[in-house]
């Protein structure tokens, strides 16, 4: 299993070697929230790529080789060269870059012997969380990509009317985001924990914060809309946002 290095100017080439490279210039900021959850999965599931993130601004050598401004930056190298490079990108410029480095190193090795390829779970439902299981389905996995999460009841007529939008959201954002599903009458602890005092209640998770919260059955309309807000919020920004303002007040 990969994980993300940090590159920097001093160590990037010896970090790299002689393997296919995928690299983000990015300060943290603007950068799509689709592209982070594409970026750390593909990280987490692929053997032959290195996986890096610069920080321009600290590393202003590598800044000026790759002609790196103020904008994320993604960057496909192998063999002194690169590949792939993309100004603000998207998670499906991720899946895109990673196909063409895989597909050229393996050119250039054909005796290499060939891993078995994970093929990524596709979670097209609702999933259905208890007590016990919040902390790692909701809260833990929000770190890979964003949760809504549905507090409702069987006797509930309103989450009865928000229950079929939750699947189809479900199918038509798999990948994007997990829905959630959590039975307030099977699962006290939760109801109390997060003070529901009203059913359905939504709230959505990202980056481990609790980021959105509130009562009531929504349209389909006003859920999509929040769903794509939630893909795109950076949940670091909002927080030092937040933070600026507390202290002006």
């Amino acid at each position: 299993m990969s994980s993300i290095v940090n590159l920097n100017d001093s160590n990037w080439k010896q970090v790299i070697g002689s393997k296919p490279a995928l690299f983000v210039f990015t300060t943290g900021e603007g950068v799509r929230g689709d592209f982070t959850s594409t970026f750390r999965k593909a990280a987490q599931e692929t053997q032959d790529v290195v996986f890096g993130q610069v920080h321009p601004n600290q590393n202003p050598i590598l800044a000026g080789e790759f002609q790196v401004g103020d904008k994320p930056v993604l960057i496909g190298w192998y063999k002194g060269k690169s590949l792939v490079r993309r100004v603000r990108p998207w998670g499906s410029d991720v899946t895109l870059a990673l196909e063409l480095l895989q597909k050229t190193y393996r050119e250039d090795n054909p005796n290499m012997a060939q891993e078995p390829q994970k093929q990524p779970v596709v979670q097209d439902k609702p999933v259905n969380v208890t007590d016990a299981t919040f902390q790692q389905e909701v809260i833990d996995y929000s770190h890979e990509m964003p949760v809504l999460v549905d507090f409702w009841a069987a006797w509930c007529g309103p989450c009865r009317m928000v229950a079929p939008i939750m699947e189809k959201l479900a199918k038509e954002f798999s990948g994007q985001v997990r829905i959630a599903k959590v039975d307030t009458d099977a699962n006290p602890g939760l109801a109390q924990a997060f003070r529901i005092m009203s059913i359905p209640t939504i709230m959505a998770f990202k980056d481990g914060q609790l980021v959105f919260n509130q009562a009531g059955a929504f349209p389909e309309p006003a859920f999509r809309d929040l769903i794509q807000q939630l893909i795109a919020l950076d949940v670091q920004a909002a927080l030092r946002e937040a933070e600026a303002r507390q202290k002006h007040k």
